[in-house]
């Protein structure tokens, strides 16, 4: 794949805006093999880790049309990255399918959260003040969720929202890869990740059917759309911004993701109380820490 050129960091946030987007349609799509429409995809019944399987697949072989044998090379990060990816997929579409929509978006989006504690337990960089008070604000939204939730609704509640937390945790961790690997292809590393996935999640197909015509089809665009295309954008604008900065930005994600689920389904995915307090808290904390400081004089002459 020949890439165009990065260009300035105002492209690489507005390719992230647009990656936060088409993720947010997720919850379109899960909701669109669970509910019953003209397209008719929600039968037979397509599991949660099947769902995820074919997402992948269907990104990866994208990516095999585009991303060019020079590009191909390997890290041994790369492997426990795709098994990250993997179990990051698996979660998240599990939640998304089992719980509500905006409680999987939200809980996954302590990712920024786990990254803080990451970069300081695991990479040895200092914590900054707001960073501590993200961790700390964070962890209270989490905890409204997990207590006005954790009873009430379907029976597996308490599962879809522990899911929804390990796809946070795994989601930091992609990040963190990502930040290691940015000297690689933005194209490959996403090749690498979804095909990975897709080997890892495989085993999966020996105990459902296959998909019937019509799934194929909206699967492939899940896959592509959905999937590909925004972790595309993520990988190339890691070149030029931070993940914390990318963290911050694709919190229009979690604001979106909830709303199509809504319109797809409002007598079961309109947010409890807890949710809606727990992901103000949470998003809140996050918007907070990324807001422009100003420069105090004594920062300006160190940095000089």
């Amino acid at each position: 794949m020949i890439e165009p050129p990065v260009g300035s960091k105002l492209h690489a946030r507005l390719a992230l805006v647009a990656a936060a987007l088409l993720w947010s349609l997720s919850s379109f799509f899960t909701r669109l093999f669970l509910t019953p429409t003209w397209i008719g995809v929600h039968e037979p019944e397509v599991s949660p880790l099947a769902l995820a399987f074919w997402r992948v697949l269907f990104a990866g072989l994208f990516f095999c049309l585009i991303v060019p044998r020079k590009a191909m090379k390997f890290s041994p990060l790369m492997f426990l990255m795709v098994v990250i990816f993997a179990a990051m997929n698996g979660l998240y579409i599990s939640a998304q399918m089992i719980g509500t929509a905006a409680n999987a978006v939200f809980l996954q989006y302590t990712a920024p959260l786990w990254m803080v504690l990451m970069t300081v337990f695991l990479l040895k960089e200092p914590i900054e003040p707001r960073g501590g008070w993200v961790v700390g604000v964070g962890t209270l939204g989490v905890t409204v969720i997990i207590a006005g939730n954790w009873l009430t609704g379907p029976v597996d509640q308490g599962a879809a929202i522990a899911m929804a937390l390990g796809s946070g945790v795994a989601y930091a961790a992609i990040l963190v890869c990502l930040r290691q690997l940015r000297g690689f292809d933005s194209g490959w590393l996403t090749m690498v990740n979804h095909l990975g996935a897709a080997v890892c999640l495989s085993p999966i197909l020996g105990f459902v059917p296959l998909p019937t015509a019509p799934q194929f089809i909206c699967l492939a665009v899940f896959g592509v759309i959905q999937m590909a295309i925004p972790y595309w954008l993520m990988a190339r604008s890691l070149r030029l911004i931070s993940t914390e900065e990318a963290g911050a930005i694709t919190l229009l994600e979690p604001m979106l993701n909830p709303l199509w689920a809504y319109l797809m389904r409002p007598e079961q995915e309109t947010p409890t109380i807890s949710t809606a307090i727990g992901g103000v808290l949470i998003l809140g904390a996050l918007a907070w820490r990324y807001l422009p400081r100003k420069i105090k004089p004594a920062e300006v002459v160190h940095s000089t």
